[in-house]
């Protein structure tokens, strides 16, 4: 990696990519390793999350570590006044590493450039979230046995939702075919279009959800649309039930097709989904406890061997 923060997923290489699914993949056999044995880590959680947040205590408490921080920046300094420069100066006096979470993109990398220790990236607003497209890719290899020549249909808010813009930038290395399906409102960015562009990654927008896509798919990925990144809240009632993934649209998908959600979902996918055996959401947030794992010893440069 070029930096021993972990910011955005496009500062590791596709070596990079592939050392820590490998190591992921060694921790789901053992999770239980004291190889952080006398470290700290501190959780700093400026916006509410609970996968993301338990899975990386998880990480360090099965990793022998000892977690400090904070789920509510409202009981902090910070609702006093007190910047996000001062914060971190503070916080690393007590910790090894700071996994952080913002409502402000660009906060990551910025908290990374005023501390000497390592920072990971939970999430900045609607800008990147690293080690959730480490689980991503980790679920992606473990359910279609590779990462390459895949389909791969993104649907939802495009627009805001991080986790598929930083999802592209991981499956670049391995020659994707991408789906985007999504209302005007919520479309994929240029920026993100524009990378594909100067990768030559294939792309297709829709804005109609049909099974004639879902069959043409190997990852179905649903995402819930984001009321609190919305400023204007009739926009948000008009689109939140825009796509809806119910059992019966599943009939003549591939085989191999698995469903993947960051979590948490709203109405998207349907229940009657859950006790189909191509959905794997619930098994994908499982594998984000070997992933983060894998991302803490990188960081810190610990060999798991």
């Amino acid at each position: 990696m070029k930096s021993k923060s972990l910011v955005s997923i496009d500062q590791c290489s596709k070596e990079d990519i592939l050392r820590i699914l490998d190591n992921a993949a060694k921790f789901e056999e053992n999770p239980n390793r004291r190889l952080l044995e006398g470290k700290v880590a501190a959780t700093l959680f400026f916006e509410p999350s609970t996968r993301t947040r338990l899975s990386f205590e998880t990480a360090v408490n099965r990793l022998g570590g000892r977690v400090i921080g904070f789920q509510d920046a409202s009981t902090t300094s910070s609702s006093k006044g007190e910047t996000l420069k001062d914060t971190i100066l503070m916080v690393s006096n007590y910790a090894d590493l700071i996994i952080m979470r913002h409502y402000l993109e660009g906060a990551a990398r910025y908290a990374s450039e005023v501390t000497q220790i390592p920072i990971i990236n939970a999430g900045d607003g609607a800008n990147q979230h690293p080690s959730q497209t480490m689980l991503d890719l980790y679920s992606i290899r473990k359910t279609q046995g590779k990462l390459e020549n895949l389909t791969i249909t993104m649907v939802g808010d495009l627009k805001y939702g991080r986790t598929v813009h930083s999802l592209i930038v991981g499956m670049s290395h391995f020659n994707p075919t991408f789906h985007f399906v999504a209302p005007d409102e919520l479309r994929m960015p240029d920026e993100q279009k524009n990378f594909c562009d100067k990768h030559g990654l294939k792309y297709y927008e829709h804005t109609d959800f049909t099974e004639d896509i879902i069959n043409q798919s190997d990852i179905l990925y649903m995402t819930r649309v984001q009321r609190e990144r919305f400023t204007d809240l009739e926009e948000y009632e008009r689109v939140k039930n825009v796509y809806i993934l119910k059992n019966a649209m599943l009939a003549n998908s591939k085989d191999n097709l698995r469903i993947l959600h960051p979590l948490p979902r709203v109405n998207e996918i349907a229940y009657d989904v859950d006790d189909n055996p191509k959905a794997y959401y619930i098994q994908q947030a499982r594998n984000g406890l070997f992933a983060r794992q894998a991302i803490i010893c990188e960081v810190l440069g610990i060999s798991i061997d």
